[in-house]
């Protein structure tokens, strides 16, 4: 039975990466909080999906610049002292998001702003973090300490929303954001017992082996090496398909208040649902470590993430014919509708899965961390990017349709992408070519 659940060696062989590991769930735990807890709170202020759109859009300037310019640091500098300060930084934004709960400030645009810090000092840390761990860990076990990290971040995913709505409704926004400042501190422990980290000069493809200064000139070396290796670019464009054309997140406020009944509650089990679908992933990982198709079980778990947000929408769009109770409570159509949900993020994790070590396996180390940024910027920036296409698009044909219009597209745009490059169904990898 051992082989159906998650592979353990990464924790058991690397102390580092033992002790980032568990410093990073806590942090995550924090940090769904926050992010559920400033969707909420922008749609208590302004009773709008629009507006909760607009916060990614805030998010996704600063991730965008940060991210890119992020990865070229990690490339000159100890990477644990890059993702130490970027992270203390990090830490500041949560504490202002924070203070302007506890003063009762209730200015949206300055909320915006808060959010803005924080995606730029986000931009920076995670990709610096994800470059780490293929030192840490060494590249045959790339795949099980992906799938580690995606679980610990799903299983942070799965409490955090149903957590965040609870804390909400009972002992409001600001202790809510209090948790995330105190859960952070487990991260930057974390970052401060690593060892020094510096990028390996790999002479490797023909480039420079290590940018002498960070500048444009660094960046546009990691988009050239993107541009120009079709397997890795692939990974980017599935990405976009699924989170810009069908990600559902700014939907569920007024799906919530207004369809299918439960308000805060009900936002924390759609999201929760997500994220318990990713973690079970990860914890019965253990068939997918055997899988070397990487390129073709990315595009099938892309068109599968798309078919659930579908359903989704249209099971929303069956429950607005019916009311909301007077006092509104949930339905029963929060049940069936959460289920796709969940199977909408085992896809989801099936699909990071393999996408993450397809970078981290076909591109060398001295261009890694520019890689992972503009990873970091698709990940974090897609979804963003996605909200605010989906609040707008609400404002004119609703939620309910706007999901299921959003995963009908992204499954033609994967079929789309397939026949464009098949090269990429054919990605093996025991031979990771870029």
């Amino acid at each position: 039975m051992s082989r159906f659940f998650a592979d353990l060696t990464p924790l058991r062989v690397s102390q580092a990466y033992r002790r980032l590991w568990l410093g990073n769930a806590l942090a995550a735990v924090g940090a769904q909080l926050t992010l559920v807890a400033v969707s909420l709170e922008v749609y208590a202020l302004t009773q709008s999906s629009l507006y909760v759109g607009l916060v990614g859009l805030f998010a996704l300037v600063p991730l965008v610049v940060a991210g890119l310019y992020g990865g070229a640091v990690a490339d000159v500098y100890d990477r644990r002292k890059v993702a130490l300060v970027s992270g203390f930084f990090l830490w500041l934004s949560i504490c202002g998001i924070t203070a302007h709960a506890w003063m009762g400030v209730e200015n949206v645009w300055l909320l915006y702003g808060l959010v803005a810090l924080h995606s730029a000092a986000q931009g920076v840390n995670q990709p610096t973090r994800s470059a780490i761990i293929p030192a840490l860990v060494g590249h045959k076990l790339l795949p099980a300490a992906n799938a580690l990290n995606m679980m610990t971040f799903n299983f942070a995913m799965m409490g955090g929303p149903l957590l965040a709505g609870v804390l909400v409704a009972t002992v409001g926004y600001a202790w809510t954001y209090s948790i995330d400042v105190v859960a952070y501190l487990a991260a930057l422990w974390a970052l401060f017992r690593l060892p020094p980290l510096p990028p390996q000069k790999d002479e490797t493809d023909g480039a420079d082996p290590q940018p002498r200064r960070v500048g444009v000139r660094s960046v546009v070396e990691g988009l050239v090496f993107l541009r120009t290796r079709k397997n890795v670019r692939m990974t980017f464009l599935m990405d976009f398909a699924a989170m810009i054309l069908a990600m559902p997140r700014a939907l569920l406020p007024a799906i919530g208040a207004l369809l299918v009944g439960g308000g805060e509650l009900t936002v924390g089990i759609f999201l929760g649902a997500l994220a318990a679908g990713s973690f079970l992933t990860g914890v019965f990982s253990g068939p997918l470590m055997r899988i070397h198709r990487h390129g073709a079980a990315v595009t099938w778990a892309v068109a599968a993430w798309g078919g659930c947000i579908a359903g989704f929408g249209a099971v929303v769009w069956l429950a607005s014919g019916e009311p909301v109770p007077p006092d509104g409570s949930l339905t029963w159509w929060v049940w069936p509708a959460a289920l796709l949900l969940l199977l909408a993020g085992v896809s989801d994790a099936v699909a990071m899965i393999f996408r993450q070590t397809i970078l981290q396996s076909a591109t060398p180390d001295h261009l890694r961390g520019r890689l992972q940024g503009v990873f970091i910027v698709v990940v974090a920036g897609g979804p963003r990017l996605g909200e605010l296409v989906s609040g707008s698009v609400a404002t004119v044909v609703g939620e309910s349709l706007t999901a299921v219009a959003g995963g009908i597209l992204c499954i033609l745009t994967v079929f789309v992408l397939a026949r464009r490059f098949p090269g990429f169904l054919r990605y093996d990898s025991r031979n990771p070519t870029p």
